[in-house]
């Protein structure tokens, strides 16, 4: 009890203290939480996106098969899916129409699909909200395309999907398999890709090694594949908004090392009357670590805070383009709110640990001074 009322009366004393130079604390506290809040927005910001991403897959087939000619995909003859279907182990296998359509009057690119069981005719689509919002060329809730006959096709908007799909369907365009042939030119007996339900999991790697060989010109492609490759770009645009944060970043550790290390003529002083009062040097020394505390855990409190609302409640304005991409067209979607323990934590060591102990040093090199020269020099 001893203890704990003493470092009561030292954080009482710091208070006291640092209101005397409130100016210098408060704008060191302001520039220390708007470095805090620009890397952890970025941290927030990408770790959602990772979970939105997990998320979208969990419900993915296990494998997707492609068959490559030259290096790049290309349409797959629908009879490579009866040789996927004999493989042991394999269950539900499904041949994909699924392709790209650019608008020209939008400036943008649009995902046309054809489900298995599409109920609403050869002349009707469903849209994504997003291509309703951009597709700028809407007429009485009718779609119009240039088929790859160079003939028009009109199709009416027989509904929009639901906005809790925004994120995967908001530029997604559903029609019929013959409207999806007659608009991308697909032939009859073939499409993009083959989707593969493996009835073990842990055996997908195998399965897919078993499907090459049985068709050599394949290429099986791994839901954790997918799943890395978009955690590399997420990792990948997180970092070079990082790496254009290093200046600010830099000047800030020069900012806060100068000030950490750098004592005034009063903080000097200050420091001789303390010990020409009777404190030690671990008094000394308890008063600047805890001021180092005060300092950096409420600059560190304050960036976490406010990033958290700019990414979760603000949609990451400031980050958004650089870490989704640039496009005409984007998904309205809000983020949900989770933070990763283990990033807090690693943010918390790097923001707070090395300023609170940088504060210590010239501290232990004035307290060791004999009082009275440390007045005289002050």
């Amino acid at each position: 009890m001893q203890w704990i009322e003493r470092q009561r009366y030292f954080v009482d004393y710091i208070l006291s203290s640092m209101w005397r130079h409130k100016a210098r604390n408060a704008a060191l506290a302001a520039v220390y939480a708007l470095v805090i809040f620009l890397v952890a927005s970025v941290v927030f910001f990408t770790g959602a996106l990772r979970r939105e991403a997990d998320l979208l897959l969990a419900e993915a087939p296990e494998l997707v098969v492609q068959r490559m000619v030259a290096g790049r995909n290309t349409l797959v003859p629908e009879s490579y899916a009866e040789t996927v279907r004999d493989i042991r182990g394999v269950g539900r296998v499904t041949p994909r129409l699924w392709g790209y359509y650019f608008h020209p009057a939008a400036g943008a690119n649009y995902t046309l699909m054809a489900p298995a069981n599409f109920a609403h005719g050869d002349d009707a689509a469903e849209i994504g909200s997003g291509v309703r919002r951009t597709w700028g060329s809407i007429r009485e809730d009718r779609l119009f395309f240039r088929g790859a006959d160079g003939q028009a096709v009109v199709l009416k908007i027989a509904g929009v999907l639901p906005a809790e799909t925004e994120l995967a369907a908001a530029d997604l365009i559903l029609v019929s398999e013959t409207t999806f042939r007659r608009i991308l030119g697909v032939p009859a007996g073939f499409a993009n890709d083959v989707s593969v339900k493996v009835r073990n999991p842990r055996e997908a790697g195998t399965i897919a090694e078993k499907i090459s060989q049985a068709l050599p010109d394949t290429r099986p492609i791994l839901r954790e594949e997918i799943r890395r490759t978009y955690a590399a770009i997420f990792d990948w645009r997180s970092g070079y908004v990082i790496v254009l944060l290093g200046g600010a970043v830099l000047a800030f550790l020069i900012f806060a090392w100068d000030k950490a290390t750098g004592l005034s003529a009063a903080e000097r002083m200050e420091i001789g009357v303390l010990k020409a009062v009777g404190w030690d040097t671990a008094d000394v020394l308890m008063v600047k670590f805890w001021e180092g505390v005060v300092i950096s855990l409420s600059a560190f409190l304050v960036g976490v805070i406010a990033a958290y609302i700019h990414v979760f409640f603000g949609s990451a304005s400031l980050f958004e383009h650089a870490l989704k991409g640039w496009a005409v067209l984007y998904p309205q979607f809000r983020l949900y709110p989770q933070v990763d323990p283990f990033n807090l934590a690693v943010l918390f060591f790097l923001a707070v640990v090395p300023y609170t102990f940088i504060t210590i040093v010239p501290a232990w090199r004035a307290a060791i001074v004999d009082p009275d020269s440390a007045m005289r020099a002050a």
